[in-house]
């Protein structure tokens, strides 16, 4: 089955990608941290979509590192992005469990194996690549290629970096076919 995927936003926010000069991954986030070192709550509202009070239940949870003097950083809002990007696929347990198979404990950036501006990067740069002409058993050849920059700072962290982008990106891909399927079944229905 050859089914069509296309996702005209940017992963994890309700921003158009024409709106923002067809960018996604980092050249996304400079544009966002282009004059500051760090945005407000409110502007990770407007991009994501979330109000404050899901970001505030995360990071009471231990999902997302706190906030600097109110402001987040780059790393910061690209791990809102991403876990953002998963919660209608993945129950939140999953997605943080996934998080420190990734990078390990959320508040030590000691142990991180990628900073999260970058992880979310290769996803971004992995789910452009898989085009509507591109078979889904390409994942991990498509993975394998953008990680290629990827340097080990502990042995390992290429096999679980490969592993989590792999989850991400089968998960992300399960989120754009349920809304592939809804739009067909609306329009089936009138709703459309």
């Amino acid at each position: 089955m050859n089914v069509s995927i296309c996702d005209g936003r940017i992963p994890g926010t309700i921003l158009n990608k024409s709106d923002m000069g067809n960018v996604t991954g980092l050249d996304f986030l400079s544009k966002i941290f282009y004059i500051s070192d760090g945005v407000m709550i409110a502007e990770i509202r407007r991009i994501s979509g979330l109000d404050t009070s899901t970001l505030q239940n995360w990071t009471k949870r231990g999902w997302l590192e706190n906030s600097k003097l109110k402001r987040y950083d780059i790393d910061q809002v690209a791990h809102i992005l991403l876990i953002n990007m998963l919660r209608s696929c993945m129950q939140l347990d999953r997605i943080a469990f996934l998080i420190r198979y990734i990078n390990g404990s959320v508040n030590d950036r000691s142990d991180d194996i990628i900073c999260y501006s970058r992880l979310y990067d290769y996803v971004c740069r992995i789910l452009e690549r898989l085009t509507d002409d591109t078979p889904v058993q390409n994942i991990r050849a498509c993975i394998e290629e953008t990680i290629r920059d990827y340097e080990e700072r502990v042995t390992g962290a290429r096999k679980r970096l490969s592993k989590g982008l792999e989850i991400i990106v089968v998960a992300y891909y399960a989120v754009l076919l349920k809304q592939r399927s809804d739009h067909l079944l609306d329009s089936l229905t009138g709703k459309e």
